[in-house]
């Protein structure tokens, strides 16, 4: 292929940007373009997420109300996170708190973590057969918690997947509680009342009364609705799979993951307007708080020195898989 191109860019590559004004000025992006019609974009001072995903000009994830909102605008008192809550197609929730705002152990936890909001350092690409990319995620504080997320992505040219491979390591001197959960955003177009979601698990409950009223439709995609409040499932996973087809674009993305290294899945239901969006989320924890997961006897754990990794491979392509 080399002798047909001037660049490597006029086929596939990645290019950095930065955003200037609002609230998300001064955020480093990397576009990627992999040449078979997946583009992406890694917001680098939000934990190396995914903002933005495409197959073939067709958006693929959500974006929240709110934006692209720089870190120095979070807000972690609470749930305060939604102010800055991009959602994008993937954010990261982590690494020591999950879900709720809570208090565990005397400490008080904000929605979802800090991680998101936290700007990825030591960042480098190449390209071989395929596109690879690596950041490194410090979340870590003077008498407290001290662990590292090195990020790695990789994306073959001309093929129809992005692989994320991250490993977290505890490098201070104390066990730490270790939580984590990819809060992948789906949308419109992707999403529609005409999309077929599969989620092969073994049976699936609901969070609360909410989620159970619409538990025999919880797989069916509805119309955007006025007032609709949000349904999330905890699924028991078969095997660590989920695939959302849409007719009107005739795509479909799957997630597949170790259940043994992500034991646990929720699916967001959220049919508003404006506010219309599916969450596929494996993770180390359910979305209920440290607390919760404490109390349940399920809260993980990362002793000094000790990694922990996962790998989550993305597949998008025409037709149902």
């Amino acid at each position: 292929m080399r002798e047909y191109l001037g660049h490597e860019s006029q086929y596939y590559g990645v290019e950095e940007h930065r955003l200037i004004g609002g609230k998300g000025d001064g955020i480093r992006l990397l576009e990627v373009n992999n040449g078979n019609g997946i583009m992406f974009t890694i917001s680098l001072d939000r934990a190396g997420d995914i903002s933005r995903l495409y197959k073939d000009g067709k958006n693929l994830g959500f974006f929240a109300p709110c934006g692209y909102v720089s870190p120095k605008y979070y807000d972690n008192r609470g749930a305060g996170f939604l102010k800055s809550f991009t959602a994008g197609f993937l954010t990261t929730c982590g690494l020591t708190a999950v879900g709720s705002p809570c208090t565990d152990n005397g400490e008080e936890l904000p929605l979802h973590g800090n991680i998101s909001h936290t700007p990825a350092e030591n960042v480098s690409w190449w390209t071989d057969d395929s596109i690879h990319i690596k950041v490194v995620v410090r979340d870590a504080s003077l008498f407290g918690h001290k662990l590292i997320l090195t990020r790695e992505f990789e994306c073959p040219i001309g093929s129809d997947e992005i692989k994320i491979t991250d490993a977290v390591k505890n490098i201070g001197d104390e066990e730490t509680p270790y939580m984590i959960l990819y809060h992948f955003n789906l949308g419109y177009p992707l999403v529609s009342e005409n999309s077929k979601l599969t989620i092969k698990s073994k049976g699936v409950a609901p969070r609360n009364e909410r989620a159970a009223e619409g538990l025999e439709n919880a797989l069916i995609m509805e119309k955007p609705q006025s007032g609709f409040v949000e349904q999330c499932y905890y699924y028991d996973m078969e095997e660590g799979y989920a695939e959302i087809y849409s007719s009107e674009i005739d795509t479909s993305l799957s997630l597949s993951f170790d259940t043994k290294e992500l034991p646990f899945f929720t699916q967001w239901k959220m049919m508003g307007k404006g506010e219309y969006v599916l969450g596929l989320e494996p993770g180390n924890c359910s979305p209920d708080g440290r607390d919760v997961m404490r109390k349940s006897g399920k809260l993980k754990f990362l002793k000094a020195g000790e990694e922990a990794k996962q790998t989550i491979t993305i597949k998008i392509k025409k037709g149902q898989e």
